[in-house]
């Protein structure tokens, strides 16, 4: 995977990995922010370019001039029994929610996101930047089979639809649990519904059909901790 910019490569230093390969442009080297990276990054690989070629390499319009090369992280395709909040997708195909609900479900305190193989790829450019470094604080499994998954999971498993009789606000989400949400067009496939144990809804007192699932799955995971905070 392709880390590019100051934010996301300090992401990775921080939770104690370091990458393959760093490449800088040459006006870098006198940058405030990338001076104190370059100390901890002591013997690894470092390529120097010119600035007009590394414009070439970087997606970002106003790049900082510096990337990282990282090989993706060997992850065990099933949840861990020590994992006792995890989220599931099913289909979500947009980067930019799919990096929206990694950076929540790390902010929540979520132990383990997995992805179905019709997912947004999460390891893109895109889905990183959308992120903003919360792969590298909560396990990311891509390509997973949600159906084994579940298979292995032994808490109970949570899904959102607009005519769910619970409200999400007045359900029992304590403990251990696995929430499923899908594309916004589809939703959930049959299939993982009928795994479900429970089903809720947002209330939407407002005239809105429907919230964008990564605004959905904010709600649900924030209440989630709140009623663990506060139980």
């Amino acid at each position: 995977m392709v880390l590019d910019g100051v934010h996301l490569l300090q992401s990775l230093l921080d939770c104690g990995s370091t990458p393959q390969t760093v490449v800088l442009s040459e006006p870098a080297l006198e940058h405030a922010e990338i001076r104190p990276l370059l100390a901890r990054l002591s013997g690894v690989e470092t390529l120097l370019l010119s600035e007009a070629l590394f414009g070439q390499l970087s997606e970002l319009p106003s790049a900082t001039g510096i990337l990282a090369l990282c090989p993706l992280p060997a992850a065990h395709a099933l949840p861990h029994p020590h994992e006792q909040r995890i989220v599931l997708l099913d289909g979500v195909q947009d980067p930019g929610n799919v990096g929206s609900i990694l950076r929540t479900a790390a902010a929540a305190g979520i132990d383990a996101v997995l992805l179905s193989p019709d997912c947004a790829d999460p390891w893109s450019p895109k889905t990183l930047r959308a992120g903003m470094g919360a792969h590298f604080a909560v396990r990311v499994v891509a390509q997973a089979d949600l159906l084994a998954c579940l298979d292995h999971f032994k808490g109970n498993v949570v899904g959102t639809t607009l005519d769910a009789p619970a409200n999400v606000y007045q359900t029992d989400l304590r403990g251990s649990l696995a929430w499923l949400f899908g594309a916004e067009g589809q939703g959930v496939r049959p299939a993982l519904q009928a795994r479900c144990t429970t089903r809720v809804r947002i209330p939407m007192p407002g005239k809105v059909e429907s919230l964008n699932v990564a605004a959905a799955a904010a709600i649900c995971l924030f209440e989630q901790l709140r009623q663990n905070l506060h139980p």
